[in-house]
């Protein structure tokens, strides 16, 4: 195919603004997204003298076949952009943050007649109140089981009081653990009492909890009621040592910082977090980080910052960095927009603030120490699987890997699965279902054909998944599936390796066949057990796709048998309720809620699925 983008000719063009540029190899594959505040300048420094240029700069330039660019109106909106096109491609020359964490808070909804508190990842623009980020699941769900043990309040989801007295209490209210609201019998402002000494937990201030618990202890021994003593007892405990671990501060003043230090070897790095919360030392974490050998730990630390912010939702006062960054401002302006007030990035060079960066430092060492053979086997079982496949099949390269699979039942309901690996890892976004058009009965064969020839006839016409070619098409099963694959890509004008994933009687890989024959697989190596996990990966997805639509078709049969429900109506019933048994569960207030629906409707849909009621109130 004659090249038609001219590199020279389009570094003339390049605009003297902001902005944000990709870097794209010759099978169009996202390789490197950067930003810039004069694209002019930056993208040609790519084209020029490769002295003083990082070892990694010269391998992706070597690489690289076109680029394209995206205007801008400030630096700023260019660093935004430059976060979500980096997650959104993972490109291989970024050094990117590994970890992909939800941070875990405590939500307690306090706009509810009857508030819960409860773990969520997500922290939404609403009227609740939120705590943390807390470094761990088991912190927050240890905290969660103290404060109901010490305030019992509801844990179900029900809207009250408007379903308040529908049901007898749940087993919480016979064991003691909730007051049950749901009976109506509970006034709110005793209910609210509880609530407000959760928010007096969580904002730190346990003087009132030990003072009650000291006190109902000692009442509870006077009148020789000793379990119930002990219990007081072991409460008492609790909060105390919760209370202890607060007394680590940041004792310069009450604000909100986080303490940012990395640690590198090779290509290894390991960032370190310390979050401080009103002066106190609430938690850290650690981050792994893909890094090249030569990249310095100030450039790791930019990059972490910027992808780390671009994802979590709560952002302190200060970030405080051990090195300089060269974006220091951008990211400030940014961080600031983000969190609605000011936040500033510094570097300290003495008292409180660089102890806690050497803490930082220290503890980041320590888990690369710590994780160095973990990393390893990691790495054995991904990208250096990938490599022994490559050796083992006689190419050259392998990075994305794209596996299919067909499901279905007797022919009824085909469907088709694309799942991709890159680097020995799953990208789940780059995963595609596809329903059987053109094929009745249970034909794999021919099913196939039609996944991959909408496969590649829709490069062109879809973003994402379809743009860049895979180096390897892994099927599900031997000859005859590889021979499908093949003759589409023929008909297409495309080159690409197809390997069949040969399975013995109880359905597992046994082998691999490739150009023709079966290759000779050593089932203990790491390579192998890639292959295997993809084809596991493939055939799940299939399934659950499959499982999903019949799901679908089952409430669908059901509702096109009710009067009052169209197809549009047919439809938002179904995106609203899973399954048939979830809808049976709903009551006719839920079902009015769904789009399209009125009163008079929701009372004949639940009618229906409830004939037992007629003549009574839904």
């Amino acid at each position: 195919m004659e090249k038609t983008f001219d590199i020279e000719a389009e570094l003339k063009k390049l605009p003297a603004s902001p902005g944000v540029y990709l870097m794209h190899d010759a099978s169009g594959e996202v390789i490197y997204v950067g930003k810039a505040v004069v694209l002019k300048n930056r993208v040609r420094q790519y084209f020029q003298s490769s002295r003083g240029k990082s070892a990694k700069i010269r391998q992706m330039v070597s690489h690289i076949d076109r680029f394209e660019y995206i205007v801008t109106d400030s630096e700023t909106e260019a660093l935004v952009l430059e976060c979500n096109l980096i997650k959104e491609y993972r490109p291989r020359y970024n050094t990117m943050l590994v970890d992909d964490k939800g941070y875990p808070f405590i939500r307690v909804t306090v706009e509810e007649k009857y508030p819960r508190v409860f773990m969520t990842r997500e922290m939404k623009r609403d009227k609740s109140r939120y705590f943390g980020p807390f470094t761990s699941a088991y912190a927050v769900r240890e905290t969660l089981e103290l404060l109901h043990a010490l305030y019992p309040i509801r844990t179900c989801r029900k809207v009250l009081p408007r379903d308040a007295g529908k049901e007898r209490p749940c087993l919480n209210y016979d064991m003691g653990r909730c007051p049950a609201p749901c009976t109506g019998n509970v006034p709110e402002a005793e209910y609210r009492k509880r609530v407000d000494g959760i928010l007096r937990f969580l904002e730190g201030d346990y003087k009132d909890v030990l003072r009650d618990l000291k006190e109902k202890m000692k009442e509870a021994s006077e009148r020789q009621e000793y379990e119930e003593a002990i219990r007081y007892r072991d409460l008492l405990r609790s909060v105390t040592q919760t209370a202890e671990k607060q007394k680590v501060s940041d004792l310069e003043s009450r604000e909100d910082r986080d303490f940012i230090a990395v640690a590198k070897e090779g290509r290894d790095a390991v960032v370190s977090v310390f979050f401080v919360r009103d002066g106190n030392l609430v938690g850290r974490d650690h981050y792994h980080m893909t890094a090249s050998e030569d990249d310095p730990e100030s450039e790791i630390i930019e990059n972490f910052v910027k992808q780390f912010y671009s994802g979590t939702p709560l952002i302190p006062k200060e970030v405080v960095l051990e090195s300089e960054i060269s974006d220091r401002e951008a990211v400030e302006t940014y961080l600031s927009a983000r969190r609605g007030h000011k936040t500033a990035v510094i570097v300290p060079k003495r008292g409180q603030k660089e102890h806690f960066i050497l803490l930082a430092k220290e503890n980041a060492k320590t888990v690369l120490e710590r994780d160095k053979d973990r990393i390893k086997k990691e790495e054995a079982k991904t990208s250096g699987a990938v490599k022994e496949l490559a050796e083992l099949l006689g190419l050259s390269q392998i990075r994305r890997i794209e596996a299919y699979d067909v499901s279905n039942t007797s022919g009824f309901e085909s469907v088709g699965s694309m799942v991709v690996f890159e680097d020995g890892r799953p990208k789940k976004n780059d995963y595609r279902k596809f329903r059987i058009r053109t094929v009745s009965g249970p034909d794999d064969y021919a099913s196939m054909r039609e996944v991959l020839s909408r496969r590649f006839r829709q490069r062109e016409e879809e973003n994402g998944a379809f743009q860049t070619y895979p180096d390897l098409i892994l099927m599900d099963g031997g000859k005859g599936q590889v021979h499908a694959a093949l003759d589409v890509l023929t008909e297409a004008s495309i080159s690409i390796p197809v390997a069949g994933m040969v399975k013995d009687d109880r359905h597992r890989t046994r082998g691999i066949w490739y150009d023709g024959r079966e290759v000779p697989t050593d089932e203990h190596s790491e390579y192998f057990r890639l292959v295997t996990r993809i084809q596991d990966e493939a055939h799940r997805f299939a399934i659950t796709f499959h499982r999903g639509l019949h799901t679908k078709n089952s409430i669908r049969s059901v509702l096109s048998e009710i009067p009052s429900v169209g197809p549009k109506r047919e439809t938002e019933l179904i995106r609203k309720f899973e399954n048939i048994d979830a809808l049976k569960k709903a009551t006719a207030e839920e079902i009015a809620e769904t789009k399209g629906f009125h009163r008079k409707a929701a009372e004949a849909v639940y009618r229906y699925l409830h004939p037992e009621q007629d003549g009574k109130d839904a």
